[in-house]
C-alpha cells in the first residue's frame, strides 16, 4: 500500500513552521514548537493516534502564542488532507470517549470535506504549563478548517485543568486514527454516496 505521508511548509511574517507527518507511524515524535505545553500534547496526540510526527516550529512568541498554536493547527490539519489523498477505503469517521482520572472527554471526527468545529470545553485556568488555554480552540478551529473535516470536542467534565486538555488531545488523537483508518474490505469505495469527499 502506498505510505499515506506529507511535509509541509507554511512562512508567514509571523511564524515559520515544518511539519513531516505519516498517518501509518508507531507514535514516534520530534516536537519543537517554542511552547513546551504545547509540545507535550502534540507528543501525546501522536502517541495516541498511532502517527509520526515532526514539527519545527518558529514564531512571533515576544508578542504572543496565538499566531504559533494557530498556524500549528492549520498545518497539521493540511497535512492530514494531503495524507490521506483519494480518501478511499478509509472509514472516514470516529470517535472516542478518553477518561483521565477524574476527568471525562470525549471526541468526533468526520472527514466529509466540509469543515466544521464544535467545541465545549470549559477549563478555569487560564494557562495550564506555558500554553494560553483560550488558544485551543484556534488551533482546533485551523485543522479543522485546513483537513476539511467536522471536529467536535466535548469535557464533560473534570476537576484538573491540565487533566482536561490532556484528555481532549487524547481523545482527539484517537478519533483521528479510526477515522483515518483503513477498511480492507472498502478499499476500492469512497466513503461517501456523494462520490466526493
Amino acid at each position: 500500500m502506498k505510505a499515506r505521508t506529507a511535509r509541509v511548509h507554511r512562512k508567514t511574517a509571523e511564524t515559520d513552521i515544518r511539519l513531516r507527518l505519516s498517518l501509518d507511524g508507531r507514535g514516534r515524535y520530534a516536537i519543537s514548537t517554542g511552547i513546551r505545553f504545547l509540545d507535550h500534547m502534540l507528543e501525546l496526540f501522536t502517541r495516541h493516534g498511532g502517527f509520526d510526527l515532526v514539527i519545527e516550529a518558529r514564531g512571533d512568541l515576544d508578542v504572543d502564542q496565538h499566531h504559533t498554536v494557530e498556524d500549528i493547527g492549520i498545518v497539521l490539519g493540511q497535512a492530514v488532507r494531503e495524507a490521506l489523498g483519494s480518501k478511499k477505503g478509509i472509514n472516514r469517521a470516529g470517535y472516542f470517549v478518553m477518561p483521565m482520572d477524574e476527568t471525562l472527554a470525549l471526541a468526533a471526527i468526520d472527514l466529509s470535506g466540509r469543515a466544521y468545529l464544535v467545541m465545549n470545553a470549559p477549563v478555569r485556568a487560564r494557562r495550564v504549563g506555558d500554553l494560553q488555554v483560550e488558544l485551543l480552540e484556534d488551533f482546533f478551529h485551523g485543522f479543522a478548517n485546513s483537513a476539511a473535516a467536522n471536529v467536535h470536542l466535548k469535557v464533560a467534565y473534570g476537576r484538573s485543568s491540565h487533566h482536561a486538555v490532556e484528555a481532549m488531545f487524547k481523545a482527539f488523537a484517537r478519533a483521528l486514527r479510526f477515522a483515518c483508518s483503513r477498511d480492507a474490505r472498502l478499499k476500492r469505495q469512497l466513503p461517501s454516496t456523494k462520490g466526493l469527499l
